[in-house]
């Protein structure tokens, strides 16, 4: 009897003591070891509950073990409980590495603790998830997940020689079911997080104003475990206030404003343009004004209309296309496009041009399955996906797949293919060289990142080119915009405005003249701001805004994973939903966004939800 309780309370110890030691590693990865006391001290409670869930499994076996009917008792039944243990310590030590080993490789590239996304990405197309991995560090990798494992394995191999091997042999009686009952329900307080109505969450661990602090406090497998489980709960997270009241602030968001100014039209009136959307793969304003590095960019900026205060919606390209296509708010802690029974109720430019006799392609160097792009492109109305494999295997040259400057050469030979079409086109074509891990058939400049994101920039510039001799041109409007920033700079904060902030550029020969809009806006806008000139009714859009109204009430709205940014004239504000705390607060109007932004994402989600 003793042994078993024995073997509860170190197992759980152990477990706790693994979760501990994995803070120092981060922090001497990502900086912040002087703060190790605190970093461990303040994420003690979020390993201890992680260490319960492991510990679980094995206390109730041990608990089975101890009732005393026939068929668990007896040589036979002592060692089948014995492999179900030996099972699990398996199981639970390849998981714990594993959540250990990828929080510490990708942490660098996102910024946030582990979470459900890296699933996604591997089930909607493995090839396309690894195309950032070099095979050293794939291999590198799994070394360490083999090792760890393997390390955990020696913390509680002698555990269960000494005090486990005969343990199931021992007769079974009524009254060593309490203890060991009692232990379980400790086991499940300490998994809870205790007996208040709060249950324990991530953001219970969060300490610090430094986020990597923060983040260090995390425990992975609980992140991990957390985000899956909260994937599909929409109506029941971001509760910030009644129902009554959300949907009340979101409407005087969107009431117009008195003014005595008219709809400024860009575009020539009364024709349907050629319209093509280019996705930049994680450009940002930042980059932009690196010396040298993107000259189309900067020469496109002062040819068209350049919109100097516009955001991304979100971090990431799966993001990034909601906000850009469907005008809509892209959430920062799931990725929409993973739910196609959602995103296919939601109205798309595609759709609404659709209706105007619009062609419809859509042009990506990679595999169109990777995050459920192919479910998400078709239920908008696209009638053509041009992708890696509509290419020649010669041509699959990244990792990425087909390399940015034969991406637009098809779209080119596409364009002298259909130039007799009478049909107004409606193009779409998502860029992928500017990415992890900027192998490109360029030289220019010495860094690598710079280099491909400059080789993108060229590309640009010379379809711009192409387009300008095409006979379509004068009747042709292009849509320059990023998905989101991305690997520049390389400190990316995530909790700041500056890591939203990307350049939107309108150029082609219907534009009248070159302008700079310093409207603010959001990608989710650019939606509406583009049906507008075609005088197209979007009212079915209720999350994007016409950036051209004066009487709409103009903002910023941009998420990170667990939190929002929102930014007006007035205030600029971030809130860190893990902490429930303002990060940054701005402006003469200090703290007017906050309730603002809270109601937009409470009603953003009772929205999905709805669907």
């Amino acid at each position: 009897m003793k042994k078993k309780l024995l073997l509860i309370v170190l197992t759980f110890l152990i477990w706790t003591v693994i979760f501990t030691l994995q803070k120092p590693f981060f922090l001497i990865f990502y900086g912040g070891f002087s703060q190790v006391f605190n970093v461990v001290r303040h994420g003690l409670k979020l390993d201890l509950s992680t260490a319960a869930y492991l510990t679980a499994i094995p206390a109730i076996i041990l608990l089975i073990s101890s009732i005393p009917i026939k068929c668990l008792s007896g040589a036979k039944a002592g060692k089948l409980l014995m492999d179900i243990v030996r099972l699990w310590f398996c199981i639970s030590s390849f998981l714990v590495a594993v959540a250990f080993v990828a929080n510490l490789a990708l942490y660098g590239y996102w910024n946030f603790p582990l979470d459900s996304t890296p699933i996604f990405f591997i089930t909607s197309s493995p090839s396309a998830a690894m195309a950032s991995v070099e095979w050293w560090q794939a291999l590198l990798g799994i070394i360490a997940i083999v090792l760890t494992a393997g390390i955990i394995g020696l913390f509680f191999h002698p555990l269960w020689m000494i005090y486990g091997k005969n343990v199931f042999n021992e007769a079974p009686q009524y009254w060593q079911c309490f203890p060991l009952l009692l232990l379980n329900g400790l086991l499940f307080l300490f998994a809870r997080g205790g007996v208040t109505v709060s249950t324990m969450n991530t953001g219970q661990v969060y300490f610090s104003n430094n986020q990597t602090l923060n983040h260090a406090a995390v425990n992975p497998l609980f992140s991990f475990l957390e985000s899956m489980a909260h994937q599909e709960d929409f109506a029941h997270q971001y509760r910030f206030m009644d129902d009554a009241k959300a949907q009340l602030l979101f409407r005087q968001l969107s009431m117009p404003l008195a003014t005595d100014s008219s709809h400024t039209q860009v575009l020539h009136p009364q024709v349907k343009p050629d319209i093509y959307i280019v996705i930049l793969e994680s450009f940002s304003d930042t980059l932009t004004k690196v010396k040298n590095v993107t000259p189309n960019i900067n020469r496109l900026k002062k040819e068209g209309i350049y919109f100097e205060q516009f955001y991304a919606n979100g971090f990431r390209t799966d993001r990034g296309l909601v906000s850009i296509l469907l005008g809509y708010p892209a959430p920062g802690a799931v990725s929409l496009m993973k739910y196609p029974r959602k995103t296919e109720q939601i109205t798309s430019i595609a759709s609404h041009l659709a209706k105007m006799g619009y062609d419809r392609q859509y042009y990506y160097g990679g595999d169109a399955d990777f995050t459920n792009m192919r479910s998400f492109l078709i239920n908008q109305g696209f009638q053509h996906i041009t992708e890696d494999i509509d290419f020649p295997v010669e041509s699959r040259l990244s990792k990425w797949g087909v390399p940015d400057h034969l991406l637009f050469n098809r779209v080119e030979s596409d364009c002298l293919h259909n130039r007799k079409n009478k049909r107004p086109m409606f193009t779409v074509i998502q860029t992928s060289s500017s990415h992890e891990p900027f192998d490109v058939p360029y030289k220019r400049l010495g860094d690598k990142v710079l280099n491909a994101f400059s080789y993108t920039d060229h590309c640009v510039g010379q379809f711009i080119d192409f387009l300008k001799k095409h006979q379509r041109w004068s009747n042709s409007l292009v849509v320059l915009i990023p998905d989101h920033l991305g690997a520049w700079p390389r400190d990316i904060d995530n909790f700041s405005t500056w890591r939203f902030h990307v350049p939107m550029i309108w150029t082609g020969g219907i534009i009248d003249h070159s302008q700079v809009v310093s409207t603010l806006g959001s990608q989710q806008d650019i939606a509406a701001s583009l049906l507008g000139q075609l005088g197209v009714a979007h009212s079915d859009m209720k999350f994007s805004k016409d950036l051209f109204d004066p009487s709409v009430n103009h903002y910023a709205y941009f998420m990170m994973n667990d939190g929002f940014g929102m930014v007006t004239k007035e205030n600029q504000i971030i809130y860190d939903n893990k902490q429930h705390k303002v990060l940054i607060d701005r402006g003469y109007r200090k703290g007017a966004n906050l309730i603002y932004g809270q109601a937009l994402l409470q009603v953003l989600f009772d929205d999905i939800a709805s669907k």
